[in-house]
């Protein structure tokens, strides 16, 4: 039998603070918290992240840098077809192409479930330095998502279609949240859907939602 190997001391570290991170929140975790439980010392965190505030953006980039390159070439899959076909994107092309990588990435990703939840948090979180270095990793895609989108429905101003997907990306971040608890809220016992099965009844809620005139 093959032994996985333990992770090494930096991914230990990332493991360890996005949980406590997600769990408790950035600032009420401390540095000897999250030494602690990854069984280091102080040096190391140090000498891999520099401080804490430099560990919390590498808990992001090393989520959001793959993710954010999924959605780029899904999206760039979706262009690359309208252009052949000399048509705009097509709406639910546009969206099916952002948010199913995301939904699937930040659920079958080892530990990305608390990535999710930290994201809620910091979309919430009242210190401009957090959400900042969330929003530099997401606006990039995001704006590229919104000009695609306008292309696909010029009939909207770029305002209204703004405020849809943010309400999309609510919607879809507190889905993530949520995933794993719905038979709790939800007060049965029968199986929770797959996640494929509620994908696409997110994705359904999306589209109508973003495209309605």
């Amino acid at each position: 039998m093959i032994e996985t190997p333990a992770p090494d001391t930096r991914q230990r570290i990332l493991d360890t603070a996005e949980r406590l991170f997600a769990t408790h929140g950035y600032h009420p975790t401390s540095l000897r918290k999250i030494t602690s439980e990854a069984k280091v010392n102080l040096a190391a965190v140090n000498y891999h992240f520099g401080s804490k505030v430099g560990l919390l953006q590498e808990v992001f980039t090393r989520r959001l840098i793959p993710l954010n390159r999924l959605r780029k070439d899904r999206l760039d899959e979706v262009c690359t077809l309208a252009s052949e076909e000399n048509r705009p994107p097509r709406i639910d092309d546009l969206l099916r192409a952002f948010f199913e990588p995301t939904v699937l990435f930040c659920t079958r990703e080892p530990g990305a479930i608390y990535f999710s939840t930290l994201v809620g948090r910091t979309l919430a979180e009242p210190d401009d330095q957090v959400r900042n270095l969330f929003m530099d990793h997401l606006m990039p895609i995001f704006n590229l998502l919104l000009d695609l989108v306008q292309q696909a429905l010029p009939e909207l101003d770029r305002d209204t279609l703004f405020w849809r997907l943010q309400f999309a990306i609510g919607s879809t971040t507190h889905t993530m949240r949520l995933y794993g608890k719905l038979q709790q809220l939800q007060n049965t016992q029968t199986e929770p859907l797959p996640i494929e099965a509620l994908l696409e009844q997110l994705l359904q809620f999306i589209c109508k939602g973003v495209r309605q005139s």
